[in-house]
């Protein structure tokens, strides 16, 4: 704990419906021997709140390695080669999730992501299908690093960056960060008494991010620095987030409430307007997806998703996770009318056009949905 002069008070919690919560190992392997409840029950009973009040909580959770250190009886140092680091999280992977499920009534998900899992545009539509299916199904994902293949991935505060990167991906409208300090202050409050608290930022600057150190614990692999990166990464993609400390229960409990003792970090825009400007700025794959005016009037109209009953087939030879044009073709020729993610490729698109969703099955042997392009990844051009 940091002692200051100045408390942080209390303040509103922005309006959320689905947030990520980060919980570092500093949380989790509260004495260094492997997981503890110690700070944790009061974290879960968050999470149970939140699904009480009929919201989501996605989990990004680091302590794999401290779970395979408790195992093994021996703590890695910092120089620890990498294979070495990732047998640990191997063997504690297995015991974190159980620690998870043991404190929730909901299922709880293991999902081991790495960067390059999110870089690819397959990939991470796959990822963010079935991370919506699994909350859809009140189950509880517990995300972490893959670290038993990652190879440069392992590294200081790769949890926080993943966390805001996650965010992103199930369009969640907060990032909460979970740590063992109260929040930012205006200087390292380790090195000066007189730090004072940084309660509310607008826009993170470089001056800023600067006064953050480096990690500030044995157990952890990052600090203050790669959370405000992290928080920097989500107000990129629309997403605002607080920082708070998980040490303390009663900042917990009013987190419950809606009410932040800690730091609020703005999104600089909209989530809906960071989406809607990639889709209509980004490249697209050569060819489309043609459509009847059924279809047109349907998304144009009334912000409907693009069902195959509408299209009349497929231009070019692109894949799954593609961003494409959407071309209407009636008496007037073929133009341009939006742009967006399809859920299927070129080819699958010609087996079920004109069909009904519930035949994609029958006719493809699997699906991915009944939509070709859902609204949310549609933009109108």
């Amino acid at each position: 704990m940091i002692a200051a002069t100045a408390r942080f008070s209390e303040q509103q919690l922005p309006p959320w419906r689905r947030a990520v919560l980060k919980v570092g190992s500093s949380l989790l392997a509260a004495n260094g021997g492997g997981l503890s409840t110690q700070y944790a029950e009061a974290i879960a009973k968050f999470v149970a709140a939140s699904h009480a009040a009929g919201r989501e909580v996605v989990i990004v959770s680091s302590g794999a390695v401290a779970a395979g250190s408790a195992i093994l009886r021996e703590q890695p140092d910092s120089g620890a080669p990498m294979a070495e680091r990732q047998a640990l999280a191997a063997l504690g992977q297995a015991r974190l999730t159980g620690f998870w499920q043991s404190l929730v009534t909901r299922p709880v998900a293991q999902v081991l992501l790495t960067h390059d899992d999110l870089r690819n545009r397959r990939r991470y539509l796959n990822a963010r299908t079935t991370l919506a299916t699994l909350l859809r199904h009140k189950a509880v994902p517990v995300i972490n690093e893959n670290d038993t293949v990652s190879v440069d991935e392992l590294k200081l505060g790769d949890n926080d960056n993943l966390a805001a990167i996650v965010a992103a991906l199930v369009d969640a409208d907060l990032l909460l960060i979970a740590t063992d300090i109260d929040g930012l202050y205006d200087a390292d409050p380790r090195k000066h008494a007189d730090a004072r608290p940084v309660e509310v930022v607008a826009q993170l600057s470089a001056e800023l991010i600067s006064i953050a150190g480096g990690s500030g614990s044995a157990v952890g692999t990052g600090g203050m620095r790669t959370k405000l990166e992290a928080a920097q990464r989500a107000s990129a993609s629309g997403i605002a987030t607080v920082l708070f400390n998980g040490t303390r229960a009663e900042v917990l409990e009013a987190l419950s409430r809606d009410r932040l003792v800690g730091t609020r970090i703005h999104a600089v825009r909209s989530r809906v307007a960071v989406r809607k400007h990639w889709l209509q700025n980004a490249m697209t794959e050569p060819g489309g997806i043609v459509v009847d005016a059924g279809a047109a009037n349907a998304m144009i109209e009334k912000g409907a998703s693009l069902l195959p009953g509408g299209v009349l087939g497929a231009e070019g030879d692109f894949r799954r996770g593609d961003l494409v044009e959407v071309l209407l073709r009636d008496e007037r020729g073929t133009r341009r009318i939006a742009r967006g993610i399809s859920q299927y490729s070129a080819e699958d698109i010609r087996r079920v056009a004109r069909r009904h969703s519930n035949d994609i099955q029958s006719v493809l042997g699997y699906n991915y949905g009944g939509n070709i392009i859902h609204r949310d990844d549609l933009a109108l051009t």
